[in-house]
């Protein structure tokens, strides 16, 4: 059973290291290996662990999943959501999004982007009630879809 609660800073490690492998994926849908989920340093996610609302999924003792919201007034940033790979499809990610809304009641809107040949992540925050509003170019070989949940 995959409990859901607030990671804190003693997590720092632990979900680095699963973003990192969760990353991988994505790193090679774009053939880069240089995007910021996987060069993020210790300290940074220390730092993210006490600025943002951080949540994380844990099968008994071991941390499977995390996501995290950085809320400004009434909207929130929703970002780095990350399943082990063994773990997905199971439910996880949905879970942790869906608790993240629930654990900021006071936001109306939430935003998140994800790359757009990455229809995986499009197709799971779209059943989430998640759509695109906008789309960035990030590079020559990464165009971001921005998505919006809006909390009436």
């Amino acid at each position: 059973m995959v409990g859901i609660m607030h990671a804190d800073v003693t997590d720092a490690a632990e979900i680095l290291a699963l973003q990192r492998l969760a990353y991988q994926s994505e790193a090679a849908l774009y053939g880069d290996w240089s995007i910021p989920p996987l060069c993020q340093t210790l300290d940074q996610m220390q730092q993210d662990l006490q600025s943002m609302t951080v949540l994380k999924a844990c099968d008994g003792k071991i941390i499977v999943g995390s996501v995290r919201g950085l809320v400004r007034d009434d909207r929130c940033e929703l970002g780095r959501l990350i399943v082990h790979p063994d773990c997905q499809g199971k439910g996880i990610g949905s879970g942790l999004v869906r608790a993240l809304e629930s654990a900021l009641p006071q936001v109306t809107r939430f935003e998140l982007f994800t790359g757009s040949r990455s229809e995986a992540n499009i197709r799971l925050y779209q059943r989430l009630g998640y759509s695109a509003f906008d789309r960035k170019c990030l590079s020559a070989s990464v165009e971001l879809v921005m998505l919006e949940k809006i909390r009436l």
